[in-house]
């Protein structure tokens, strides 16, 4: 997009830069701390910080490594990081102002809690496995009855228990109606006592039909709670141990807890059965681990008024998402989006703006300021001298900073910046569809929230790579493509070709076969400019290249002076550059790739490279030799610029290698389009590339060796004949023909009998002497061989056809497999019927 743009004269910018991903940065520094003996909790939060920084001055630079080398066409003295001071200091204002909104506010809530990391998740940043378990079947007493008298409830996670407050049923559920408002004793809690209420929302046929409800570790459970005004009771701590609510079980780490606390209830009685169970299991998209829905205290950003204003954008028309499919999906997750947990529980980000002051309440009592100095100058206003202050220590969401690149990177919330000005609101986002809402449609909220303008107009979401079975790259499975190794072996143009040919959000399998398709058309690009080069008079020969660059093809004029090759490879490549330049226009990627690919292959380099050789190397005069030369440069040069965005290297280092270059190929100005095309040429040159391939098509079938030359009579009526003469020079040399026995007619010759007749289309056909082609008697005794070998073959398939015995009793598709066989070797019987009698027939007549 970037190098087509640059071409096509606009001004262009790709801003390059990296987040500092808090999560996965801080999991992979805590690994190595741990493999060097040491905990985070050992460090101060500025030694840990010190050796994050160290670790991503070492391997930060990994990702930009990367991109520098597939391509990237990026203005790389603007590239930013998220920490990097101009940046934090837009995360700080960011944040200021949407507390003064009142759309920042802290609160106790459910959040999905990261155990081994302590922290909160997003729930973007939760992928749900399905995963073999276990559902358990425990007996509940029922209070004031006898011991016979319980409910027996199914529950994944019977540790969680401790935390019930309650036991629910359907309230038209008549086998446990009875029961509702009476009291259920909670097992191995020496007696705790939790009511048993009616919810419709207790699935009835699930497990047992009784839902044991622990608001404090499952999000249904909570909502349920908080709507029904029960208590929420928490019975772990942010390790993912039990704490003292669970009594006895207090310290165990959830899973062994779970293992003891059913040993515990089978030993009393209370454990019915358990099975098997498949269970949708959360897990953290960073760490892999079981992520536990925990109540915290967390700061959040109100959603719905911002997702008001992205869900109109895409509805008005002003931001177009490709492939269109996305709006669906985009639309669905704004309208029902929940608060976002912006605080992370982490060392490594922006730490949060916001102070507390000591001895007072936290959730009542908070500054927020830009710095230190600030909040506690406002806290001296609000408290007086004496007072002492202490900073939040946790840090926002990586993705909190990651919204608001469009605009940071440029220099907000100083709006008079240059680059703000020049290049805000932007034009083009393009990234996977895996990250459509964890960046991009909060980078659209925040855009419109802060600038007041959308960020951008266009969302281009590419596929994901996968390897060539289909399956995502993950260090578990070994199969992550490395792109510098495949650089290596492909080189980095026909890898940037192959991920090219994808379509817009659907995932591409990366095979080493479509690498070394493509490494092949980067060979025969280089191998067409070396013989262009070659072919080119030297820069030393001033009149030549004079001629050379007299000749202009923007008027329709200038190409009726043309050869008919010449006119016809013009005139597809002015329909080309109209094509392509519409698709790149339209984000069709692919078929620009497909479109160019097929040109350059199918008609330059193997029709007019080959037909360039008649008039370069046979023709007798140097204008023949100059047009020829022109063409191959004027098609080539356009060739390269089409090709550019694509492969960027090998066409700079061909056009760089071409005579008189100005500018390097990146800067140079795009093909204009709308050229004159003239369709009667094509189709004339059509006419002679079939006939091209019929005698080619002739001389393999009769295995005539590809040096011999052979005669031939090209009989057409008179127009046809003109123009096909015109080129007899290009006919011979595709055809191989021998130039000196090649005669026009309007009618078939005399040796016609003996001679291979051939329709090539549109009243043009050509006779070819079978003298010429084969040694005739040879040709006789292998072709009477073969038919002998073949009327075996037939007759022993008509002979099983002809057996009811094997009609009836063998199964269908092989009586109808010998049927069809049966029917092919009788039309090859035909044909070499045929083909002897001609043979035979010339044999006499020569006699």
């Amino acid at each position: 997009m970037v190098r087509y743009h640059r071409m096509k004269g606009r001004p262009t910018l790709w801003l390059p830069g990296t987040d500092h991903a808090g999560i996965a940065t801080q999991l992979v520094v805590e690994r190595m701390l741990a493999s060097e003996g040491i905990k985070r909790t050992e460090l101060s939060r500025e030694e840990f910080t010190e050796r994050v920084w160290e670790w991503k001055e070492k391997y930060g630079g990994t990702i930009t490594n990367q991109i520098k080398r597939l391509g990237a066409s990026c203005d790389w003295t603007r590239e930013h990081f998220t920490l990097d001071e101009q940046l934090s200091r837009a995360v700080i204002e960011a944040f200021i102002r949407l507390h003064e909104k009142g759309l920042i506010y802290q609160g106790s809530y459910m959040v999905n809690w990261s155990p081994s990391l302590q922290t909160a998740v997003s729930d973007l940043e939760v992928e749900y496995h399905e995963e073999s378990g276990t559902l358990y079947h425990i007996k509940y007493r029922v209070a004031g009855l006898s011991s016979g008298d319980f409910l027996t409830i199914a529950t994944t996670r019977p540790e969680t228990l401790f935390g019930d407050v309650a036991i629910a049923v359907h309230p038209e559920d008549d086998r446990y109606s009875k029961y509702v408002g009476g009291m259920a004793i909670v097992p191995l809690t020496y007696g705790r006592h939790v009511p048993i209420i009616a919810d419709k929302h207790v699935d009835k046929d699930f497990g047992t039909g009784v839902l044991k409800i622990s608001p404090g570790h499952d999000h249904n459970d909570y909502f349920l709670a908080r709507k029904l005004g029960l208590p929420i009771l928490n019975v772990m701590n942010k390790d993912g141990t039990l704490n003292d609510v669970a009594g006895l079980y207090s310290g165990l780490d959830r899973f062994e807890a779970r293992k003891k606390l059913w040993a515990d209830l089978e030993e009393t009685g209370l454990a019915v059965k358990k099975e098997p169970h498949t269970l949708r299991v959360p897990r953290s998209q960073r760490g892999g681990e079981v992520i536990e829905p925990l109540v915290s205290k967390q700061w959040f950003v109100t959603m719905e008024p911002l997702a008001e204003k992205a869900l109109q954008a895409v509805e008005k028309g002003d931001l177009k998402i490709i492939p269109d499919r996305f709006e669906k999906i985009y639309n669905h997750w704004l309208s029902n989006i929940k608060d976002w947990c912006i605080s992370r529980q982490l060392w490594w980000g922006h730490r949060i703006p916001v102070w507390y002051i000591e001895g007072k309440d936290c959730e009542e009592e908070y500054i927020v300021a830009r710095s230190a100095d600030e909040a506690l100058e406002k806290a001296q206003q609000k408290y007086g001298k004496g007072i002492k202050i202490y900073q939040d220590p946790d840090v926002l969401d990586t993705w909190f900073s990651s919204a608001l690149w469009p605009f940071s990177t440029l220099g907000w919330p100083n709006v008079s910046a240059e680059d703000f000005k020049l290049f805000y609101p932007t034009t083009m986002l393009e990234t996977g569809h895996d990250i459509l809402f964890f960046w991009v449609a909060r980078m659209v909220m925040m855009g419109i929230e802060f600038t007041g303008k959308l960020p951008f107009q266009y969302i281009y979401l590419h596929g994901l790579i996968r390897d060539s079975q289909g399956r995502k790259m993950s260090k578990t499975l070994g199969n992550v493509i490395d792109p510098l190794d495949t650089i290596k072996e492909f080189g980095t143009d026909a890898l940037r070709f192959t991920l090219s040919l994808g379509t817009a959000g659907q995932d591409l399998n990366l095979s080493t076969e479509r690498l070394t398709s493509n490494k092949a058309f980067t060979n025969k690009l280089w191998n067409a400019g070396k013989f262009v080069l070659q072919n080119l008079p030297s820069q030393s020969d001033a009149s030549a290249w004079e001629n050379i660059l007299s000749y202009e093809f923007d008027k329709e004029e200038s190409l009726h002076r043309l050869p008919l090759s010449e006119c016809w490879v013009i005139s597809k490549l002015h329909m080309l550059i109209d094509t392509v330049t519409a698709s790149y226009d339209k984000f069709f990627f692919g078929d620009v790739g497909r479109e160019t690919y097929d040109f350059f292959w199918g008609d330059f380099a193997d029709w007019y490279i080959e037909a360039s050789k008649a008039r370069l190397y046979q023709s007798g005069g140097h204008s023949e030799a100059s047009v020829a030369q022109t063409v191959l440069l004027y098609v080539f040069e356009n060739i390269l610029k089409l090709l550019h965005p694509f492969m960027p290297f090998v066409t700079e280092e061909l056009w760089q290698a071409l005579p008189n270059r100005q500018e390097a190929l990146m800067v140079s100005p795009w093909p204009q389009t709308s050229l004159p095309r003239l369709s009667n040429s094509i189709k004339k040159f059509e006419n002679l590339q079939a006939l091209t391939r019929a005698i080619r098509n002739a001389r393999a079938e009769y295995s005539v060796e590809p040096a011999k030359r052979i005669s031939a009579s090209i009989v057409a009526n008179e127009e046809v004949i003109q123009y096909i003469l015109e080129e007899k020079e290009v006919l011979s040399l595709l055809s191989r023909l021998d130039l000196q026995n090649v005669h026009f007619t309007n009618s078939p010759p005399g040796n016609a009998e003996q001679s291979v007749h051939l329709v090539a289309g549109d009243g043009l056909e050509a006779y070819l002497p079978l003298a010429d082609m084969v040694d005739i008697t040879a040709e006789i005794e292998r072709l009477s061989k073969r038919l002998s070998k073949m009327l075996t073959e037939y007759h022993g398939l008509t002979a099983r056809l002809s057996s009811p015995k094997f009609v009836e009793k063998a199964p269908e598709d092989i009586v109808r497999g010998v049927r069809e066989k049966a029917a092919e070797t009788e039309e090859k019987i035909t044909l070499t019927e045929n083909r002897l009698a001609m043979l035979k027939s010339s044999v006499l007549v020569s006699e």
